[in-house]
């Protein structure tokens, strides 16, 4: 029987605030929508995903999705449970497990208590017992609630398909909060499992700072070095750092020969041990010939980010003896960190001389050294 995931990702996140929807958000480095499907697309025992979004949000979940086979993202609809049932009906027969994006880090042993308990029950949960006291009242306090038959209900949440159809069809609840309270209304049976902390909703921005701090604690500090030169040749301006350098000569190169950015390329992709320049733009290609440099930046910027990586730190010294670089160092960090979309404090230009010896002493180039700081879990690489 196929078991796909169904993971909801058409709300607005209007209470964590900003104006792009929570779900595509930079969480560690890529859309928490993305932890969330990578989460599941990688269990074993589920056979597909598919996302459902809100209606403008096509661009937004394209690029979050880049590179997944979640196939076409389903249009959900103005609550979640319309959401819910627009991805029913293209489902089929099968198993569905009904996941926020909002919770973007599901263990796999959840899933797989999930899909054991579903062999006996209609549908399955994961549940929290609760710790703190509970009370009814504002301001005031009116009343206790026996937390000892109170539990926290999570997603994902398994059911039979037919089975989520037709309590849908049956149920006249207002905007049922999730899929569980559908099913027990219509009369079915919904066993519990273990739930897991990890599987808590990102929903304030508190919420936000703990799962990047837990995302940060995982991460291992990695560092790549890259180095490049360029002879001169031709006219001026020079390319580097991504500015407009004023010079009575140009530096020669397949593309526009930044020396600057290529050093940083290697740097960040020896960082990930992702290969080098040549491996990604190889100078035999045409399509890269007199092309801007920052695009060979921005990729290996987003390799980075796509295995969840954080970009710390750039340091980069520049060898030549002219022109000198003290007047565009400010601009070459801010065009570097702006390219990488980092803080301007985490890249440093550096410039310095070979007190004339060697090819950069005789004026015939430029080199620069770069040295990147990243973070990236362990196993990646």
């Amino acid at each position: 029987m196929t078991t796909t995931a169904l993971i909801v990702a058409a709300g607005s996140g209007e209470r964590l605030g900003g104006a792009l929807p929570k779900q595509y958000r930079p969480l560690g480095g890529k859309p928490m929508l993305r932890h969330a499907v990578e989460a599941l697309i990688g269990h074993p025992r589920v056979d597909a995903v598919r996302v459902v979004i809100g209606q403008g949000q096509e661009e937004h979940a394209r690029a979050a999705l880049d590179g997944l086979d979640v196939g076409q993202p389903i249009l959900g609809g103005a609550t979640r449970s319309d959401s819910v049932r627009n991805g029913l009906k293209v489902l089929g027969e099968g198993i569905v497990l009904v996941h926020d994006a909002a919770r973007p880090f599901c263990p796999p042993s959840v899933i797989d208590r999930l899909l054991d308990a579903l062999d006996s029950h209609d549908g399955a949960v994961p549940a929290l017992p609760i710790a703190d006291t509970l009370a009814m009242g504002g301001q005031l306090l009116s009343g206790i609630v026996d937390r000892d038959r109170m539990l926290r209900v999570q997603t994902p949440q398994a059911f039979h398909v037919e089975d989520l159809t037709y309590a849908f069809s049956e149920v006249t609840m207002h905007a049922p909060t999730d899929e569980s309270s559908v099913m027990v209304e219509a009369g079915l049976k919904v066993a519990t499992v273990e739930g897991d902390a990890m599987l808590d909703k990102l929903t304030t921005p508190a919420d936000w700072d703990r799962a990047e701090a837990m995302l940060a604690a995982r991460l291992v500090a990695r560092t790549g070095m890259g180095f490049d030169v360029h002879a001169f040749s031709g006219d001026g301006p020079l390319m580097m750092g991504g500015v407009a350098i004023p010079h009575d000569r140009g530096l020669a190169g397949h593309s526009d020969a930044d020396v600057v950015l290529h050093a940083i390329t290697d740097a960040i992709l020896g960082a990930a041990a992702l290969g080098d320049i040549g491996d990604h733009f190889p100078p035999s290609d045409p399509r890269w010939k007199g092309a801007a440099s920052d695009q060979f930046l921005v990729h290996a910027a987003q390799l980075v980010r796509d295995r969840g990586g954080l970009i710390d730190h750039i340091d980069v010294t520049v060898i030549c003896e002219a022109p000198k670089m003290g007047p565009y160092r400010a601009a070459m960090a801010n065009r570097v960190a702006e390219i990488l979309a980092i803080s301007a404090t985490s890249v440093s230009i550096k410039a310095t001389t070979t007190e004339r010896l060697g090819f950069t002493g005789r004026g015939e180039g430029i080199a620069a050294q770069a040295l990147a700081t990243i973070r990236m879990e362990a196993d990646h690489g």
